[in-house]
């Protein structure tokens, strides 16, 4: 039996994103013309204001930023259809060379663009204070009082330019060896070779067997790799702290902490609110364990689903779940979620070379965002899509703030991304009469909420852990990764879950660690953030408050996070509100205890 009969078909085979609105193809004119004009005019921005950006009255300087956003613009474009390209092949080498080109291209610009934001960090307090409050720089306000923020973390013009060079053949490189690495991997599993997302997909499968066969798939070959994917853990995590004491950043996560535009008591108020609460996921999986009904759980077994059912959702009807949920909420929404689907600004479709994962990329202000995944048919599926499409609609409208402005610090980012799944969680909840469905939801909304709070905070533990262990013990082992992420997996599952000792290599490959260092708690911040908010929801009126978070997407990161999040009555200052998040989700633990009991 060949491998196509095997495998069900789920109408997302040829959902393949269409990149003309950026450019036609890698051979395409207007690219190498674009590539020479971010040159041509970032030498001319040199020339210009290079020396004198202290003496910009704030007309001069409102003009310099309109010329520093276009060049953004079209290194965005050009940075942007590489990547995509490169994204859903990374095994041709052609589309790797355009990505190193694109690469080379920003460090190259950035050289000439660099010494702007070291002079303007050089102006005194009272002079840039009296700039940012100016009428002619309004629109940049927030971009303008972020930027002061680092101004102690702020080299010479001479060292940001060797920097940005060295990145290119630095940190940069090693992730895209790391990207190409395991996206060349193939998995055996009963006698086929599959791609990393097509097994981990088999973890969600009923069937606990098969489970157990694509456990010891990935491990095997996470093992084969294990060797390289160390290397570059090790290269990555010392590039960092090499950065991180040029810089004179207090710790490893204060430079990802100033750029969420949070402070570090914020963030230990989230980690120490969820890690407080680890029992409310040892209690749940006690009851899912009875659910399973097996003796011992495994980390194999962690989303496996209740209902023995292996049913494929088509494409087509999670795109309508996803519409008509949006739809419900505001017609914008729905409007704008469309567009991806009627102009191909999409890729599903799993296929040889394409890289794991789910994301939506916003690109450039004058063209639109685009969404990747992997669609597998699974109703986990129809929710990363209800995820990327949040994500795209906010990116959509904050388009209008600009290139400096429309990008939002990771801890609303994920806004937008989980609130569009709740739509459709609850819309589906709603729509079904039986008990048994309704709990078998409930258990896969639960899993989904531990993996993306309280596991996503277990994993910033375990980067705590390895950073801190690089730094004062220097290169470590596999076994010492391993060990650190065991300790820190153990302490989220205490008795409920048995690691396997497997499942110790498994930190090996997962791309925030490296892409984004210190990512990872973004997610739980979203998600406890999005609870409160839903709950808001579902208490207020509808339309007033549908039309408010639109506004708080079209602001995008053009003012502060806690300020945007007020407009709708919340204080993400307040430790106590992590609490209340916390709160809500374990009202979802006891809802599925009751309907268990009830069954």
């Amino acid at each position: 039996m060949t491998k196509k009969s095997k495998k069900e078909k789920n109408g997302a085979e040829n959902i393949n994103w269409d990149l003309s609105d950026l450019y036609k193809s890698p051979e395409d004119p207007k690219l190498k013309n674009d590539r020479q004009k971010a040159v041509k005019l970032a030498k001319e921005f040199n020339a210009t204001y290079r020396g004198r950006v202290g003496e910009l009255d704030a007309q001069e300087f409102s003009d310099a930023l309109q010329q520093y956003e276009e060049i953004a613009g079209i290194l965005g474009r050009i940075g942007s259809f590489a990547y995509l390209s490169w994204s859903v092949n990374t095994e041709d080498a052609r589309l790797g060379k355009l990505l190193q080109e694109a690469n080379e291209l920003g460090s190259e610009v950035n050289q000439h663009l660099v010494f702007f934001d070291v002079e303007w960090l050089r102006i005194d307090t009272e002079k840039a204070d009296a700039l940012i409050q100016s009428e002619e720089l309004e629109h940049w306000k927030h971009y303008l009082q972020v930027s002061r923020q680092y101004k102690k973390h702020t080299l010479t013009e001479e060292a940001e330019q060797v920097m940005s060079a060295k990145s290119v053949t630095g940190r940069a490189a090693w992730n895209r060896y790391f990207d190409e690495t395991l996206g060349a991997a193939r998995f055996e599993l009963d006698g086929e070779k599959l791609t990393e997302q097509e097994v981990l997909s088999k973890l969600h499968n009923p069937d606990r067997e098969l489970r157990k066969r694509a456990h010891a798939s990935l491990t095997n070959t996470f093992r084969d790799h294990s060797r390289t994917l160390t290397y570059v853990f090790n290269t990555i995590l010392a590039d960092k702290f090499t950065n991180d004491r040029l810089r004179k950043y207090d710790s490893w996560i204060s430079s990802r902490n100033l750029s969420n535009q949070t402070d570090d008591e914020t963030v230990e108020a989230l980690v120490n609110a969820v890690t407080g609460h680890y029992h409310l996921v040892q209690r749940y999986y006690k009851l899912k364990t009875r659910l399973l009904g097996v003796d011992e759980m495994f980390d194999y077994d962690r989303y496996a689903p209740i209902l023995k059912t292996t049913k494929t959702v088509p494409w087509d009807q999670g795109k309508n779940m996803v519409l008509d949920a949006y739809g419900d909420f505001h017609p914008a929404m729905k409007e704008i979620a469309s567009e991806f689907f009627d102009k191909n600004w999409i890729d599903a479709a799993i296929k040889p070379g394409k890289r794991g994962g789910a994301y939506s990329a916003s690109t450039v202000t004058s063209v639109h965002p685009y969404v990747f995944m992997n669609y597998d048919g699974q109703l986990r599926d129809v929710q990363t899509l209800a995820h990327e499409l949040g994500h795209g609609v906010h990116q959509y409208l904050s388009r209008k703030q600009g290139e400096l402005q429309s990008s939002t610090p990771l801890t609303t980012a994920e806004t937008a991304s989980v609130f569009g799944e709740m739509l459709v969680f609850n819309k589906l909840m709603d729509a079904l009469d039986d008990p048994q469905e309704k709990l078998a939801l409930l258990i896969s909304k639960i899993d989904d909420t531990i993996a993306t709070v309280f596991r996503q905070i277990s994993m910033n533990r375990f980067e705590d852990r390895i950073h801190t262990a690089r730094r004062e013990q220097g290169e470590l082992t596999t076994d010492e990764f391993s060990e650190l992420w065991l300790q820190t997996q153990k302490d989220l599952y205490g008795e409920s879950i048995t690691l396997t000792e497997e499942y110790g290599i498994w930190w090996c490959y997962i791309p925030h660690f490296l892409h984004s260092p210190g990512y990872v708690y973004a997610y739980a911040f979203g998600e406890l953030l999005v609870l409160a908010l839903y709950d808001v929801y579902r208490q207020t009126e509808e339309k007033d408050f549908s039309e408010k978070y639109l506004s708080i997407l079209e602001a995008g990161g053009s003012d502060w996070p806690h300020n945007l999040v007020a407009k709708i009555g919340l204080d993400i200052k307040d430790p106590a509100f992590w609490e209340n998040g916390i709160s809500l989700f374990e009202n979802m633990i006891s809802d599925a205890e009751k309907l268990a009991e009830s069954l």
